[in-house]
């Protein structure tokens, strides 16, 4: 498509940071996200250095009439800025730690990674994903859910405070006591109502934690998903836990290589005493493990991953039909990977003023790594239709993601502080 013709007085006078326009040195590089879903050509990409930068790309776009996109760390772009103007947050990536508070802050472009190591000298940890390499930003702000979240909740429970550029160009601090109704919309309803530039977040005690993946022969992986949806009723808050059925790649070691395995995997809180014994009945429906990896680890070195999720769904339960169609697939060959993980815990249990995040009654999620044909119409059929924002493929679904009382009040937020809906490159509310 053209190019909208970006006027001299803002590629050279308004910006601090560097600019960079198509067919200069720097721009392919800085236009695309980490994951190829998108191809997208802006027609402008601002390099922000501070939350002026972005308050003054906001000026301009609303000047121009440009669409306007933000990327930090590339990795949740979910429309493309075609023709746009694009602010990239990346180099907004200062961590500041408060070990006494147990409190950070941090810039836009901060990674997982970066707050991690920061927080790791003081024996905390942050409510991070399953990759160190994600933005802080984006996963906060669409809820966020990793290996603490059955104990400490999402992220956006977590959040204090939060600088942010809204859609008239203001830079405000929004808080519990400053800007209540935008601070609640905030937390879980992604970048719908302004562009952060720094954010404040509690950090947790975990100086240690017992985590890996014990691998089991496929065989027993019906009968191990059975016992897992009776396991999970009382598990504790401080164990996170998922059950894979999965075809190892050639590249494993021995004696996994190229073999179909049934996988516990986890994290604890727990010593590993304690988590044993709560572990002990689930591990006796899987059998004789092939081989173990559990141990006591840093949490910066304790994440167990995750499974890419090309069918995601959310269940209250876990059906006789869903574990047949699950274990069937990895043993046809037609799925490398299933994941049922469970939820629950602190994530179900909101404080009274809470965040819109939805799927709080979620106890389980379905991963699958490919989209065999029937699997996911089974897998469906008994999925509570909710969603977690960050997993959300399809943008035209972002009303799953919420209840719909919570839904309603977001589109109330968006009528006071963007109605134009200026910020629409995203999981877009629209303003009612």
């Amino acid at each position: 498509m053209s190019q909208p013709i970006i006027s001299t007085p803002i590629r050279r006078t308004r910006f601090t940071g560097p600019i960079y326009l198509p067919g200069q040195d720097g721009y392919d590089e800085r236009r695309k996200p980490v994951l190829p879903i998108h191809d997208p050509k802006p027609a402008m990409i601002v390099e922000a250095s501070g939350a002026a930068d972005v308050r003054a790309a906001v000026i301009a776009a609303r000047e121009h009439d440009l669409p306007f996109g933000v990327q930090a760390t590339g990795h949740g772009l979910v429309r493309p800025s075609d023709g746009g103007l694009l602010v990239r947050t990346s180099g907004m990536a200062t961590v500041l730690v408060d070990p006494d508070r147990r409190v950070a802050r941090a810039g836009p472009g901060a990674r997982w990674q970066d707050v991690i190591a920061a927080a790791e000298p003081f024996g905390l940890a942050p409510l991070s994903g399953t990759s160190p390499s994600v933005g802080v930003a984006g996963y906060t702000l669409g809820g966020g859910h990793g290996w603490l979240a059955r104990q400490y909740g999402f992220a956006a429970d977590s959040l204090l405070r939060a600088e942010i550029v809204t859609a008239d160009g203001a830079i405000a601090t929004v808080s519990r006591d400053k800007h209540p109704n935008l601070f609640w919309a905030l937390r879980g309803g992604s970048g719908n109502f302004g562009v952060v530039t720094a954010l404040e977040f509690r950090l947790y005690p975990a100086a240690e934690v017992y985590a890996g993946v014990t691998y089991y022969p496929i065989e027993a992986a019906a009968d191990t998903l059975a016992g897992y949806r009776e396991w999970t009723a009382t598990a504790p808050d401080e164990i996170s836990t998922a059950v894979l059925v999965r075809r190892m790649p050639e590249s494993s070691p021995e004696p996994l290589r190229g073999k179909k395995v049934l996988a516990i995997r986890g994290l604890s809180t727990l010593d590993p005493a304690a988590t044993e014994r709560v572990l002990a009945p689930l591990r006796a429906k899987a059998g004789t493990p092939i081989a173990d990896t559990w141990t006591v680890t840093s949490y910066a070195a304790g994440s167990v991953g995750g499974t890419p999720p090309k069918v995601f769904e959310l269940l209250r339960t876990l059906p006789d039909q869903v574990i047949d169609v699950l274990t069937t697939a990895v043993a046809d060959d037609v799925a490398p990977t299933v994941e049922v993980r469970h939820w629950g815990g602190a994530m179900a249990r909101p404080a009274a003023d809470a965040g819109p995040v939805g799927a709080r009654d979620a106890e389980f999620s379905v991963t699958v790594d490919a989209r065999p044909a029937g699997l996911p119409e089974v897998v469906a059929e008994h999925a509570t239709g909710g969603a977690f924002l960050n997993f959300l493929a399809d943008p035209s679904r972002v009303q799953s993601a919420y209840t719909r009382e919570n839904y309603r009040r977001l589109t109330h937020v968006k009528r006071v502080y963007d109605p134009d809906n200026f910020f629409h490159l995203n999981h877009n509310i629209a303003p009612r």
